[in-house]
C-alpha cells in the first residue's frame, strides 16, 4: 500500500498527467455548473 500520494505518482509517474487533467476538468466544471443551476428571481 502506498503511504501518500507522492509515493504513489514516484512510482507510476504517468499518472502525475492523469491526475492534473482530472483536477484541471474538475476545476472547471464546477462553476459552470454553478452557473447553469443558478435561478434569477424578478421580474
Amino acid at each position: 500500500m502506498h503511504e501518500s500520494v507522492a509515493d504513489y505518482v514516484a512510482e507510476h509517474p504517468k499518472m502525475a498527467g492523469v491526475l492534473f487533467t482530472a483536477l484541471l476538468l474538475l476545476t472547471q466544471a464546477a462553476p459552470a455548473s454553478a452557473n447553469a443551476l443558478a435561478s434569477v428571481a424578478g421580474p
